[in-house]
């Protein structure tokens, strides 16, 4: 594990690297912030959401907890939210997951790990919501990769139906919700087919997103 020192080196290092490839980097930073994309994804330390898409600082504006779960009393998230959609007027919210998610795992197999508990009680409750589905699946490796899958969809359809997002669409703001998934394995992103532009496109986006796929399909 690389020391506290070490880390600062680090940072020389990299702010040094920067500012060789642009010399202007550093001062545009503090000018202004103008991301067009809100992520919303896991805490993982495996899932770095600007390098996933190749975007500088600057250009994505993150929220991350424990297995990127929206929900209507997370004021930290609806902070966040609002602030990106009000102020930034960024046109693309992206809630990515992440297959082998520790959380999903963890919620799945109701296994008790603490204060946390009270934190994947949300994503147990897309389980049960989608437990014929998951129980339909040849084995738990299975039920949890396609849990991982549900999750996102549910928490873009939490995006959606936050009041920041129903009032920016009532105003007729250009604001899209998405919901993507990341593979560890071979760090490819992969669109779950849910995507959202207005309300009236909620509901219909959300049911073919929960239609389990064929193999190949």
């Amino acid at each position: 594990m690389p020391s506290r020192a070490q880390l600062f080196e680090n940072n020389k290092a990299w702010a040094a690297r920067m500012t060789a490839e642009d010399p202007t980097f550093f001062q545009r930073l503090t000018r202004q912030q103008n991301p067009q994309y809100l992520w919303i994804g896991c805490s993982d330390s495996r899932v770095p959401a600007n390098e996933i898409v190749d975007l500088l600082p600057g250009e994505l504006f993150v929220h991350r907890n424990v297995g990127n779960v929206v929900v209507h009393t997370d004021l930290n998230c609806l902070s966040v939210l609002q602030y990106a959609v009000e102020v930034l007027d960024v046109s693309r919210i992206i809630v990515c997951g992440h297959y082998g998610c520790g959380g999903v795992t963890a919620a799945f197999r109701d296994k008790p790990l603490g204060l946390i508990d009270a934190w994947l009680r949300h994503i147990q409750d897309v389980r049960t919501k989608h437990r014929s589905q998951l129980d339909a699946l040849p084995d738990d490796a299975a039920r949890i990769h396609r849990l991982c899958e549900l999750n996102v969809i549910e928490q873009a359809r939490n995006v959606c139906n936050t009041s920041t997002v129903r009032h920016a669409w009532q105003q007729g703001h250009s604001v899209a919700v998405m919901g993507w998934i990341y593979s560890l394995e071979d760090g490819i992103l992969r669109d779950l087919g849910f995507s959202a532009a207005k309300s009236e496109e909620v509901d219909a986006a959300y049911e073919a997103a929960i239609v389990p796929k064929r193999e190949g399909g």
